[in-house]
């Protein structure tokens, strides 16, 4: 885990972040009805909720191409904002987990939740245009794009 190891630590720094407990992941899950992404659980764990002004301050100040995320959601919001952008237009079977400043968000397919233990792609949904695209191939290589950077 690195590459997450190494995002903290150019993205966030030192700033205090709230660990989520293994038994708050577990419960979402129960919720969902699936097993989320080792990796993404191995960030909240660890880490915490994140929030990241630096990255949309180098993606706007210096036009570095960079995806724009602001903050990873909180358990509660993960679950209820999931339920809320599918009512709103957001193809079914997404979970969102993180957001950037327009209110757009960056989601797992819950199908390839399936696959818990490895690493899966990252989505993006438009609420603009109710479009989902992939992002990048994994959630290990979406935090290595802001790494290289």
């Amino acid at each position: 885990m690195k590459s997450i190891d190494l995002f903290i630590e150019r993205w966030i720094g030192r700033q205090t972040m709230v660990q989520i407990s293994p038994q708050d992941l577990e419960d979402l899950e129960g919720k969902l009805n699936h097993k989320l992404p080792c990796a993404y659980k191995y960030l909240l764990t660890t880490y915490g909720l994140i929030h990241t002004p630096n990255v949309m301050n180098q993606s706007c100040d210096l036009s570095v191409n960079i995806e724009n995320v602001k903050d990873f959601l909180n358990v509660d919001d993960v679950y209820e904002l999931s339920k809320l952008y599918q009512m709103s237009g957001m193809p079914q079977g997404h979970v969102v987990f993180a957001s950037d400043c327009n209110g757009n968000m960056f989601c797992f397919k819950s199908a390839e939740c399936e696959q818990a233990n490895q690493d899966i792609p990252v989505w993006y949904y438009d609420r603009h245009n109710a479009a989902v695209t992939q992002t990048s191939d994994s959630f290990i290589t979406w935090l290595n794009g802001f790494n290289s950077h």
